[in-house]
């Protein structure tokens, strides 16, 4: 039987649906022993270096079970992208994957123990938005990757709180990395407990949307077994948006969703493009300023008491926007602000300057995205105004609305991730997310997962990431899809005016 509001896909053969179940568990399993081989261990060095890994006593076979791997779990999460068999197995499966990855030291990143050393500063009375870990002289620093060392965290009071507590309750480093962990799989099942009910709002089959989020290769890799913050985060985000569509212009529910939506925040600064989206899911009956100034002000209200409560009671303040903005000196071409500044630098070269131009680009990209960020809202809320007085024949307004809202917030945040200064594989868990419970339409789900798909092989088990190694050709790449894109866009936008015409 189909879900209530769901829009009907292929059936999955059940030959396809076994193969692709055992292929991706033979890849996690590769995927762990890769960890234990050559992962990002304490003792190993945090250089993350290509050839230190290769010249390491397991490295070929590290690198190999890796690569094995995650082509078997990228093809596996892949060639189910239209949907899984069911919800259930979705889970099953998705569950079947991630406990292999449960018990394997950190890979794919070394951030986990940037949390820890934060966590320590915390413990120890040093704030970690002033100095670097090395200056607070947390015990541990050699375990961070060096760029890390020296800066401040940029990463919310709330989730500093967590870190120190598990470095209270941890008693040593791998005490503190196995609570990290707990934390991160904890957000994981909070995401996976809110997807059936976001999915079902506005019409997705849960079986699609549980399978596209949940058995990604970045959840399994970069959340579980990374133990990134993210998962907590998003987590929390996908909670507190969860409430607003089942319980919108609710005072109680504006205000648990706004601490929910607040603690994320409080974990990701990220999670702010997605709040004027939410102040649209909170509001109640038709949509006018006036509805959206009450529904968003307790809602909008909550949130700030919320950052000011966590802010206070941790005392750390709001240092933690100067670590965001520091946060964008690394630079790699995975971000495309980036890359393009990279071409534009190279082209320069040839002629004897040197533009500087990553610094330009990032800045225009960041003005691109506040003026996108604008112009999604005010499609949202213009889109939102016309189910005011027009009546649905095909999608009941019931469903068309935080339909509206989500899918505005989940381009609200891969417009973010794919504009930002810096870009890491993990951060695409946050539109992925999102969009799986959101987007309806079976062939549109293709334009994010394969992006994800493609992140999920720019890491290395000790955390090394592939861009460092190929800067020029991948930002030249990178570019041309940036142009490629560009110009299709411009093509779509001139096409739909002369329809309109």
């Amino acid at each position: 039987m189909s879900e209530p509001g769901a829009v009907p896909d292929a059936p999955v053969r059940p030959v396809a649906a076994a193969v692709a179940r055992y292929a991706g568990l033979a890849g996690a399993v590769l995927l762990s022993v890769a960890a234990w081989l050559g992962g990002a261990l304490p003792g190993a060095s945090a250089n993350s270096e290509l050839p230190d890994l290769w010249r390491a006593p397991h490295g070929p076979a590290a690198l190999g079970c890796w690569l094995v791997g995650t082509v078997l779990l990228v093809w596996a999460w892949w060639s189910l992208r239209w949907g899984a068999p069911s919800a259930r197995w979705a889970y099953l499966t998705a569950g079947l994957w991630l406990v292999p990855m449960l018990a394997v030291p950190p890979m794919g990143s070394r951030d986990v123990y940037s949390y820890a050393c934060q966590g320590w500063s915390w413990t120890h009375g040093v704030d970690p938005y002033r100095v670097g870990v090395a200056a607070a002289g947390c015990p541990w620093t050699d375990t961070v990757s060096p760029i890390w060392r020296d800066t401040p965290a940029p990463y919310g009071p709330f989730f500093v709180l967590l870190a120190g507590l598990a470095v209270l309750l941890g008693g040593g480093l791998a005490g503190t990395i196995a609570l990290l962990r707990a934390i991160a799989v904890a957000g994981v099942l909070l995401a996976a407990l809110c997807l059936p009910g976001l999915a079902r709002a506005v019409g997705v089959p849960t079986r699609r949307a549980a399978w596209l989020a949940l058995a990604c290769p970045l959840v399994g890799v970069h959340l579980v077994a990374g133990a990134h913050n993210d998962a907590v985060g998003l987590g929390l985000l996908l909670f507190g948006l969860l409430v607003l569509v089942r319980r919108p212009g609710r005072p109680w529910a504006l205000l648990a969703a706004g601490v929910l939506l607040g603690l994320a925040v409080a974990v990701k600064a990220i999670v702010v493009v997605v709040l004027p989206f939410a102040a649209l899911a909170a509001v109640l009956g038709r949509y006018t300023v006036r509805a959206l100034l009450r529904d968003g002000g307790w809602l909008a209200g909550s949130v700030v008491v919320t950052l000011a409560v966590t802010s206070l009671a941790t005392g750390l303040g709001v240092g933690w926007v100067g670590g965001v903005a520091r946060s964008g000196e690394s630079q790699q071409w995975t971000s495309p602000p980036t890359a393009v500044g990279f071409v534009i630098d190279y082209v320069g070269e040839l002629f004897g300057r040197e533009p500087g131009a990553v610094a330009v680009v990032r800045v225009v990209a960041l003005a691109v995205l506040a003026v996108l960020l604008v112009a999604l809202w005010w499609r949202s809320w213009t889109a939102l105004r016309r189910l005011n007085d027009v009546q649905q024949r095909v999608v009941r307004p019931a469903v068309a609305r935080p339909r509206v809202t989500l899918v505005g917030a989940g381009l609200a945040l891969a417009a973010t991730v794919l504009l930002a200064p810096v870009f890491h594989p993990w951060y695409a868990t946050w539109p992925l997310a999102v969009l799986a419970v959101a987007t309806v339409s079976v062939a549109r789900t293709v334009w994010f997962v394969a992006p994800c798909a493609v992140a999920s092989c720019l890491t290395l088990p000790d955390g090394a990431n592939l861009a460092r190694f190929t800067k020029a050709p991948g930002a030249v790449l990178m570019t041309a899809l940036v142009v490629a894109v560009a110009v299709w866009a411009v093509r779509a936008a001139l096409a739909r005016r002369a329809s309109v015409r």
